[in-house]
């Protein structure tokens, strides 16, 4: 059977941000693809993203849509289906 991955993956963040570069790293070694924004100094995007998720902390995941504030490795291998036995 194969695990459907999501179609879309982006994540926010800025440089220098260690949870960024963390979820970066993770993401690769899962040899997941993704697309990076950098939100520093993007005053547009860092309004639509406290919009969107009251939070104006990175990073933050965008799955199909759906945006989760933070880097939570086990929450993210759950959403992922990473979580092989």
């Amino acid at each position: 059977m194969v695990e459907k991955l999501p179609s879309k993956i982006r994540i926010f963040t800025t440089p220098g941000c260690p949870y960024c570069l963390s979820l970066k790293e993770f993401l690769k070694e899962q040899q997941i693809s993704f697309e990076e924004i950098n939100v520093a100094g993007d005053q547009k995007m860092i309004d639509y993203l406290i919009e969107k998720t009251g939070r104006a902390e990175v990073p933050i995941i965008e799955i199909d849509g759906q945006l989760i504030v933070g880097f939570d490795r086990e929450k993210l291998s759950k959403l992922l289906n990473l979580n092989k036995n």
